[in-house]
């Protein structure tokens, strides 16, 4: 296949897959000759995905996980192995959000459960990812950071903190392991159209909900698409001499 961002017969595991970026990617990286494992928290998302890639001719399977719980992670891998012998390749896309409200407002359950499924369920994954890849010759895992990560976040100050250590864990694992032929790399998103930004405008009012969407100099939503070309680019001998960067697609918010 002689295409841009080549990555036929790569073995891509997904998670957060189902939905999203991550079905985005899937979709992308299926059609383009990859195998892809969809791995989410909802079975039904990540199975509907799965048989719609393979209807399409591509190569798919799907796996239940919460990535939250270690054992989880670990029947992950396990699983995602049993369908091909080495994962060149993991995104991890699982995360989620919360209500933008002030510091002081946001609850502290909600607090740990951003910590712990975008920033604890990150690190579970790059621990096996990287016990994996330093037996087999090497690998790149891709981290689904945020604009959220880089800079301020004013009312969605749990979800920031999160993503900024998503992206202290990229820098730190890339460099420990850049002699092992493993890259690490984050993707760094503003407001994309998914389920989850959805779920944000529809508790807005119309003024939050223009105020979201414009900002950005391009006064749009990013599209899933538009990330996971991007995802795909990393995933590809492309992008071989970098590591432990952080891709900014934001329509110039950072600029």
């Amino acid at each position: 296949m002689n295409v841009a961002a080549n990555v036929e017969g790569k073995h891509i595991l997904i998670t957060g897959g189902g939905s999203g970026i991550g079905a985005a990617s899937a979709r992308i990286l299926s059609a383009r000759g990859a195998i892809v494992g969809i791995a989410d928290v909802n079975e039904d998302n990540a199975i509907t995905l799965s048989e719609e890639i393979i209807a399409a001719g591509g190569k798919a399977y799907a796996i239940s996980v919460d990535v939250t719980e270690p054992t989880q992670v670990k029947a992950m891998f396990d699983s995602a192995l049993s369908h091909n012998e080495k994962i060149d390749v993991i995104i991890n896309n699982a995360g989620i959000d919360h209500f933008p409200a002030p510091l002081t407002e946001v609850d502290d359950a909600m607090f740990m459960k951003n910590i712990q499924v975008n920033l604890a369920g990150v690190w579970y994954c790059m621990k096996n990812a990287l016990k994996h890849m330093t037996a087999t010759g090497g690998g790149h895992i891709i981290n689904i950071a945020s604009v959220a990560g880089l800079r301020s976040a004013p009312m969605i100050s749990a979800y920031s903190a999160s993503k900024h250590g998503v992206i202290g864990l990229t820098k730190s694992a890339a460099v420990e392991y850049a002699r092992a032929n493993i890259r690490i790399n984050a993707v760094c998103p503003s407001f994309v159209d998914t389920p989850m930004v959805q779920g944000v405008l529809s508790k807005l009012d119309e003024r939050g909900q223009k105020g979201l969407i414009a900002a950005n100099p391009m006064k749009r939503l990013g599209k899933p698409d538009e990330i996971a070309n991007a995802i795909a680019w990393l995933c590809s001998d492309e992008s071989s001499f970098m590591t432990g960067q952080s891709v900014v697609l934001d329509g110039g918010m950072l600029a």
